[in-house]
């Protein structure tokens, strides 16, 4: 499949953005004052995050203005599903923000905000876990590595606002980022094994109704030139290209969050802001990258035609 920046772009700010959302509505010290600092600052993030997401996700469209249509169909497009649980969020993103300003906790806004931001991120794995003509995005491990890897640069982001503001940062945190890192890199590495020994469900043979073991050639290509199907799903990344971001990836997104989380479980007393934020920002790069390798490694069954 050929990578489009802007779904890329969207997947993982967005995803950062209902993360952080998510971590927020568990938080339990929002009512004094560093918790209101704290929880102000990181619902206006997760709006900006959010917000530059779904508008650079209409980028990718043939029409960017008729993207409202895409609302109507929510009772059999996951598509369209992720995009009324998108605006649905905001409802208690402001709720819970007007209740701070003034001075006072919401749990139900809270409840609403966790809720709605993981079903969004769960509808954005459906998307193209759902898609059969791309076995690579059948993988069992899509929807939960879409939900592992929002939570954990949100959290990483949540914990970088709290540093900021000289909330103090339990040491077991930086254990569970540690951890976390970890089974990140675990899944995907799984991932990527599953994907690199599957095969296509379906052979050249299939379109002509003749044995799977028949071999089928291509006499003569149906277009002579490109066309979007060629463009958009004949797109082949080289293995040697693939291996190398792969391990960028698994740098930025994993192992660099890891060893910036080091200190702060062995040394209580540094710092945790710097080391917080490098682990964020290395968190989301990395994302970027496996995002982009998403997408740019998936095969599509039109490609056997071609």
């Amino acid at each position: 499949m050929h990578p489009a920046f802007s779904v890329i772009f969207f997947t993982t700010m967005s995803g950062a953005g209902y993360g952080l959302w998510f971590w927020l509505a568990l938080s339990f010290d929002l009512a004094d004052r560093n918790g209101k600092g704290v929880a102000l600052l990181a619902l206006a993030l997760g709006f900006l995050l959010v917000s530059i997401g779904l508008l650079s996700s209409t980028l990718h469209l043939g029409k960017p203005l008729r993207a409202w249509r895409a609302f109507s169909q929510w009772r059999s497009s996951w598509l369209s599903r992720e995009g009324v649980l998108a605006i649905l969020c905001y409802a208690p993103v402001l709720w819970l923000g007007w209740a701070l300003m003034q001075g006072h906790d919401n749990v139900i806004a809270r409840v609403m905000l966790a809720l709605l931001s993981l079903s969004t991120v769960l509808c954005t794995g459906m998307i193209y876990a759902s898609l059969k003509p791309i076995p690579a995005w059948r993988h069992a491990l899509v929807l939960p590595m879409y939900l592992l890897f929002a939570l954990f640069t949100g959290g990483l982001l949540l914990l970088s606002i709290r540093s900021l503001f000289g909330t103090a940062t339990p040491s077991w945190t930086a254990l569970t980022t540690l951890i976390a890192a970890v089974l990140l890199w675990r899944l995907k590495r799984a991932y990527w094994r599953g994907i690199d020994r599957a095969e296509l469900p379906v052979a050249r043979s299939a379109a002509l109704g003749l044995p799977a073991d028949r071999d089928v050639r291509v006499f003569e290509r149906p277009h002579t030139e490109a066309n979007y199907l060629t463009k958009e799903m004949g797109f082949v990344l080289a293995r040697k290209h693939s291996r190398r971001l792969r391990l960028l990836s698994v740098i930025f997104f994993a192992a660099l969050p890891a060893l910036c989380a080091m200190p702060l479980w062995l040394f209580v007393h540094l710092d945790p802001l710097p080391w917080l934020a490098l682990a964020a920002l290395s968190a989301l790069l990395g994302t970027f990258v496996e995002r982009w390798l998403f997408f740019a490694e998936a095969r599509h069954v039109v490609t056997l035609y071609y």
